[in-house]
């Protein structure tokens, strides 16, 4: 019988998990935290009476929801003692993911949890509010000034600058075809003047610990970094989105992957985000 439960679960749960993926790893910026939240809802959703629930989709958002605002408490404590700067996982894909991109996901970081819930499920997936109540157990009004707050936080972090999606991945190739050649010519003509570097080695790899800000200091970052290529090599593994944003996944010398994503305006990259640390790049094997 017991199998049979878990059975009929996983049959009106499973349809349900890239919708429930979505939710949990836009609140969490984790794969890996995502997977673990729809875990806990799938066996809390096998204990349910499912029988007295009218809308499964609704009940399972809403579980998940409230068990990510309960992993962001802990989160942001552990990335108080985070090495360097932190960036979301990757999740890499063939097209653009136009609702939430990488700078958003990071505006996204300076919410509360209430926040960060209230925007994702209104602005992002469409929740009317008497529902973004019900899912973060607020009143309407509150998840109203709740939205209101975080889309004035998050207002600059919104695509603006809209890229053709071919544009955008031939300048990702372009991009990495430069660095990796020492092509300091071809490299600068891509670059904003006010470009930026954000590497994110969680200390388990070499990384930069701040960012680098300016065209002059990322053209000295990438000069240094074509050397070190030079010598031991770096592989293009495949061009596409990364969190939304024109990239690639490489193979490094030390046999680790990496991604590398590019923010573009006016066919300028105005900023590079790379993460290394191969806790978040585990998915992506």
């Amino acid at each position: 019988m017991a199998d049979l439960g878990q059975e009929d679960a996983a049959a009106s749960f499973d349809p349900l998990r890239p919708k429930l993926m979505r939710v949990a790893y836009r609140m969490l910026g984790s794969v890996a935290d995502a997977e673990d939240m729809l875990q806990e809802a799938f066996i809390r959703w096998m204990k349910a009476d499912r029988s007295e629930v009218r809308e499964p989709e609704a009940f399972l958002r809403r579980t998940v929801t409230r068990l990510c605002l309960d992993q962001l408490k802990s989160a942001r404590r552990q990335r108080e003692t985070y090495v360097g700067p932190w960036l979301p996982d990757p999740v890499v894909e063939e097209d653009e993911e136009e609702d939430v991109t990488l700078p958003l996901m990071l505006a996204l970081e300076r919410l509360s949890p209430l926040e960060r819930a209230a925007f994702l499920l209104h602005d992002v997936f469409g929740l009317g509010f008497e529902e973004v109540a019900a899912t973060i157990e607020r009143d309407a009004a509150a998840c109203r000034q709740l939205a209101t707050r975080a889309r004035t936080h998050v207002r600059e972090a919104r695509a603006r600058f809209q890229i053709d999606k071919k544009r955008g991945v031939e300048l990702a190739e372009a991009f990495y075809a430069a660095s990796r050649s020492g092509d300091m010519k071809a490299l600068g003509a891509m670059l904003a003047a006010d470009v930026s570097v954000h590497s994110d080695g969680g200390g388990k790899r070499p990384a930069a610990v701040k960012p680098s800000f300016g065209f002059d200091a990322v053209m000295q970052l990438h000069e240094n970094l074509a050397a070190l290529f030079q010598k031991h090599g770096s592989k293009l593994v495949r061009a596409g989105f990364v969190n939304g944003l024109p990239g690639f996944v490489t193979l490094e010398a030390d046999g680790e992957l990496q991604t590398t994503a590019l923010d573009i305006e006016d066919g300028k990259i105005t900023a590079i985000y790379v993460v290394r640390n191969p806790d978040k790049l585990r998915h992506l094997h």
